[in-house]
C-alpha cells in the first residue's frame, strides 16, 4: 500500500509539472503565422492540418480554409500541411511579426486507403477521447510480442499474457473493460468473435507488421461495425499504399527462446495503377511459464488497382497457431517458490487453430463532394484444443458404464478435443459527404453473419465403453446475424464552434442450442434491437487550445455462455452504457497536454456473482447500477533538443453500488449469500500510468526508458483484500540505432530490455470461494509475468 501511495504522489507531481510547463513556458506573442489552404481550383479546404515540424504546435483550417498560429518563436520553421485525399506539402518559412503562408494542395494522384476507415474513426471534432498509433510507433516495439503489448503505453490500457512473455494468448483491458467489451475492426470490418465477443490476437501472429495505423477510442466512441464498444474501440488499418517498391526483413530473438522472422515485399505502384504487397512470418517462444510454448505462422498478401478517383484492393491473410495451454494459472501458495508452475503436464495439451481472412475493399469518388466505400469479407476459422481428463464420468460423454465381471466402471481417464468450425461473412459500407465548408457527414453500416459449429470428440479413453475413435459427445451449431446502420454529421456553426451528431441502429439475431424450462436442449432464438445515439460539441479557444464534451449510449448483447447455459427465464438482459466525456487540449512549441474526464454509468452490467442458475451453471447476472468515473491526463514535452518525454496517467473510481456474492456451502448443499455496498469493479485499477523518456544523443540513435505502473486490482467485485492483484511498476529500456547505408534504405538495430528491475508481479488471475467443514476457503490463481528478460532485433529494408 505504501508503494501505491508513493507512486500516486509521483504521478500527481508529474502532472502538475506538465501544467506548469504549459503555463510558464516562453511566449512569443508578437510573432504569428497565418494564411489559407486551397485546392488547385481555388476552392477552400477546411479541416487541413497545419503543423510545425519538430514541435507540438499545430492547428486546423476553419470553414473558410484559413489558419492562424500565434505565440511563435522568430526564425525559420518547417510547416507541414496535410488533408486526406490531397498530397501533403512541407515548406520552409521565416516567422516574423506577421508572416503569411498560403498553401495550395494538389489532389492525390491515386486515392489513399485511409478513406475506407475515415467514417468509423474519430477526429478532432468528434468530442471523444482517442489516441492514434502510427506504423512508426508500432515498429519501435515490434519484436515478436502480440499487438496488445505494442499498445501498452496508450492511456488507460493494461495488458496481460498467459505465457508471461507477451507471445501466445495475450489480453487487453481499457478503462478496466476486458476484450469482450472492446470493439475491434480491421479496415472497418468486424474482428471480434461473434459469439464470445472476445478478440484473439494469437490467431493473427505478427499482424502488426502489416498495419499502417491504429486508432484507440476510449469509452463508447463513434459508431462502428460489429460488437458493442463498452470500454473502447480499436480501429486497425492494414498496409496503406506504398508508391515505391521495397523489400524488408526482420529478425528478432531473446529470452525464453523467442524468435521472430519475417519477410515483406511490395511492388510499389506499377504503371500508376497496380500494387502488390506480401508478408510471411513465424514467431516461436517457449514462454516464461513452464511448457507455455507457442509456434505461430502467418502470411499477408494484398493486391490493388488504383486510379485518381477510386481503388479496389483484395487482402488475403492467415494465421496458424499452436500453443501449449497455460490457462490454469499458478496457485497463490506457489507464487514465492514456483512462479512458472503449469498444472498441465500431458504432452499434447495444446490449442490448435487456423483463421483465414479475405477482404475485398473498394472506394469510389461519386462527385467532388461524395464518396462511396464498400467492402466484402469472409473469414474461415477452424481448430481445436486437446485436453487430458482424469476420472471423468462416462455419462458426461453419452457412454454407458463398463461392466467387467462384478465391477462397474463409471469413470475413466480420457483425451478429448473441443472443436470450433466457423464461417463469418458479410459487407460494410459508408457514403461520405464533404461540402468543403460547414458540413461533413457519413451514412454507413454493415450486414454480417456468423455460422459456428461446436463439437467435441473423445480421441482416447482408458475405458471406452461403447464409444468409437473420435467419439462425438456433443454437437452444437449457432447462427448470428448482425446488422447496423449509422449516420454521422459534423456542422461548423461558427469559426470556433462545431457540433457532432451520431445515430446508430443495430439489430442482432442469434440462434443457438440452449435449455428450455424442463432442462432439455432445444434450439432457441433471440432478437435484439439497439439504438445508440451520440452527440458532441467542440469549441476552439485559440490556435493552441480547444475544449470538447460529448454524450453517448452503447448497448451490448450477452455472450454465448450467457445464452447457452441458461433458460429463457434465467437468460440475462442486454447491457446499456451511458457515457459522458469532456476534455481540454492544448499544444505549444515544447508541450502538448490533454485532460479528459469521463463518467460511464452502466445499467444491467453483466458480472459473475457465484450464483448458480436454474440449469446449474455459474452464469453472469445483471447488476442494476455500476459506474466508472475518471480523468485521463496525457502530456508530451520537449525537455531539451535531444530529450522528449511522453507521459500519461488515468485516475479513476470504478464501483458497483450493490453487490451480492454467492458461495457454495458443501456442508448444507446450498449457497450462502453475502451483500456488499460500493465495492470496486473487478480488474479496474484506480491508477494507471505510462511514461516514455526518449533521448536522441546523435542522429539515428534513440535510447528510451519505458515505465508502466498499474494500481491494485481486485479479482472479483467484493473489494476483498485477500483476492487482489498487487500494484506493479515495470521499467523497460529500449535502444534503437538506425543507419542509412548506400546499398540499402535502412538498417536498424533494436534492443529491448524488459522489466530491468526484475519486478515480481502478476497481471491477471481468478478467485473462487466455498464453505466446507464449517470453514470458509478462498482459492486464488494468478498469471505471473516474466522477470528480467530481453529481445534484440535486426531490421533491413531495401
Amino acid at each position: 500500500m505504501k508503494k501505491d501511495t508513493t507512486w500516486r504522489k509521483y504521478v500527481c507531481l508529474v502532472t502538475l509539472t506538465m501544467v506548469l510547463l504549459q503555463l510558464c513556458g516562453p511566449v512569443w506573442a508578437q510573432f504569428t503565422l497565418s494564411g489559407t489552404v486551397k485546392d488547385a481550383e481555388g476552392g477552400v479546404l477546411p479541416g487541413a492540418a497545419v503543423t510545425l515540424e519538430g514541435t507540438y504546435k499545430g492547428t486546423f483550417t476553419d470553414a473558410a480554409g484559413a489558419y492562424r498560429l500565434t505565440s511563435l518563436k522568430p526564425g525559420p520553421v518547417q510547416v507541414r500541411v496535410s488533408l486526406l485525399g490531397f498530397e501533403p506539402v512541407q515548406q520552409s518559412v521565416e516567422v516574423g511579426q506577421n508572416a503569411v503562408l498560403n498553401v495550395t494542395l494538389a489532389k492525390s494522384v491515386v486515392v489513399m486507403d485511409e478513406v475506407v476507415v475515415s467514417a468509423t474513426r474519430a477526429n478532432q471534432k468528434s468530442g471523444v477521447a482517442y489516441t492514434d498509433v502510427t506504423r512508426k510507433d508500432l515498429k519501435k516495439l515490434n519484436l515478436g510480442q502480440d499487438l496488445p503489448f505494442l499498445l501498452n503505453f496508450t492511456p488507460s490500457l493494461v495488458t496481460t499474457s498467459d505465457a508471461g512473455a507477451g507471445v501466445g494468448y495475450t489480453g487487453i483491458r481499457i478503462r478496466g473493460s476486458d476484450a469482450t467489451r472492446i470493439n475491434v475492426t480491421l479496415n472497418g470490418i468486424p474482428y471480434n468473435d461473434a459469439e464470445s465477443q472476445g478478440t484473439f490476437w494469437v490467431n493473427m501472429p505478427d499482424f502488426a507488421s502489416s498495419v499502417s495505423s491504429i486508432q484507440v477510442q476510449r469509452g463508447v466512441g463513434t459508431s462502428t461495425n460489429g460488437a458493442g464498444a463498452f470500454g473502447a474501440t480499436v480501429n486497425v488499418q492494414t498496409n496503406s499504399l506504398q508508391k515505391e517498391a521495397y523489400a524488408e526483413s526482420n529478425v528478432s530473438a531473446g529470452s525464453f527462446n523467442t524468435l521472430k522472422t519475417n519477410i515483406l515485399a511490395g511492388t510499389g505502384l506499377l504503371n500508376n495503377h497496380f500494387v502488390v504487397d506480401a508478408r510471411l512470418s513465424r514467431v516461436v517462444s517457449d514462454g516464461y511459464i513452464d511448457r507455455a510454448s507457442s509456434n505461430l505462422k502467418s502470411f499477408y498478401v494484398s493486391g490493388g488497382y488504383y486510379t485518381s478517383k477510386s481503388f479496389i484492393r483484395l487482402n488475403v491473410f492467415s494465421g496458424q497457431e499452436r500453443t501449449y495451454q497455460s490457462w490454469g494459472g499458478v496457485p497463490e501458495n506457489l507464487l514465492k517458490t514456483n512462479r512458472t508452475f503449469n498444472p498441465y503436464t500431458y504432452d499434447n495439451e495444446t490449442d490448435n487453430y487456423q483463421q483465414d481472412h479475405y477482404q475485398l475493399i473498394s472506394s469510389t469518388e461519386l462527385s467532388k463532394n461524395w464518396r462511396l466505400n464498400a467492402s466484402l469479407h469472409y473469414t474461415k476459422g477452424k481448430g481445436y484444443y486437446e485436453q487430458f481428463r482424469e476420472d471423468d464420468d462416462l455419462a458426461d460423454y453419452g457412454l454407458p458404464p463398463v461392466v467387467i465381471r462384478d465391477s462397474t466402471i463409471r469413470q475413466t481417464d480420457l483425451v478429448r478435443r473441443r472443436w470450433l468450425d466457423n464461417d463469418f461473412y458479410g459487407g460494410v459500407f459508408s457514403i461520405d459527404y464533404n461540402s468543403y465548408g460547414k458540413l461533413t457527414a457519413n451514412l454507413g453500416g454493415g450486414w454480417n453473419r456468423y455460422q459456428g459449429k461446436h463439437f467435441g470428440e473423445v480421441i482416447w479413453a482408458q475405458f471406452a465403453s461403447t464409444g468409437s475413435i473420435r467419439q462425438r459427445y456433443y454437437d452444437n451449431d449457432a447462427t448470428k446475424t448482425d446488422f447496423n446502420l449509422y449516420g454521422k454529421a459534423f456542422y461548423q456553426f461558427t469559426p470556433k464552434l462545431n457540433a457532432y451528431v451520431d445515430l446508430q441502429v443495430r439489430t442482432v439475431d442469434y440462434s443457438f442450442l440452449g435449455f428450455d424450462n424442463q432442462l432439455r436442449n432445444v434450439q432457441q432464438d433471440d432478437q435484439l434491437v439497439f439504438f445508440n445515439p451520440k452527440a458532441g460539441l467542440t469549441y476552439t479557444l485559440n490556435d493552441r487550445s480547444s475544449v470538447y464534451a460529448s454524450y453517448g449510449v452503447g448497448n451490448k448483447e450477452p455472450n454465448r455462455d450467457d445464452y447457452t447455459q441458461s433458460t429463457p427465464a434465467s437468460r440475462p438482459k442486454a447491457e446499456t452504457l451511458y457515457d459522458w466525456e469532456a476534455g481540454y487540449k492544448t499544444g505549444t512549441d515544447r508541450l502538448a497536454f490533454t485532460a479528459n474526464g469521463y463518467y460511464m454509468k452502466y445499467r444491467n452490467q453483466l458480472v459473475l456473482t457465484g450464483q448458480i442458475n436454474d440449469v446449474g451453471a455459474y452464469n453472469r447476472v445483471n447488476i442494476p447500477d455500476s459506474y466508472r468515473a475518471g480523468i485521463e491526463l496525457e502530456a508530451g514535452a520537449l525537455l531539451a533538443k535531444a530529450l522528449r518525454w511522453n507521459v500519461n496517467a488515468t485516475f479513476s473510481r470504478n464501483k458497483v453500488k450493490n453487490f451480492t456474492e454467492y458461495v457454495d456451502n458443501y456442508d448444507t448443499g446450498e449457497q450462502q449469500s453475502r451483500s456488499y455496498r460500493e465495492t470496486d469493479i473487478s480488474f479496474s485499477p484506480d491508477l494507471i500510468a505510462g511514461s516514455q523518456l526518449l533521448y536522441t544523443p546523435v542522429k539515428g540513435l534513440e535510447v528510451g526508458l519505458l515505465s508502466k505502473y498499474v494500481g491494485k486490482q481486485y479479482l472479483d467485485n467484493t473489494s476483498n483484500e485477500g483476492r487482489k492483484l498487487d500494484p506493479y511498476f515495470v521499467n523497460d529500456i529500449r535502444v534503437i540505432y538506425t543507419l542509412k547505408p548506400r546499398f540499402m534504405n535502412e538498417l536498424t538495430f533494436t534492443i529491448l530490455l524488459n522489466n530491468v528491475l526484475n519486478e515480481r508481479y502478476e497481471s491477471n488471475g481468478y478467485s473462487f470461494s466455498y464453505i466446507a467443514e464449517g470453514r470458509n476457503t478462498t482459492e486464488n490463481y494468478y498469471y505471473p509475468q516474466a522477470g528480467r528478460n530481453f529481445l534484440a532485433g535486426l531490421h533491413i529494408r531495401f
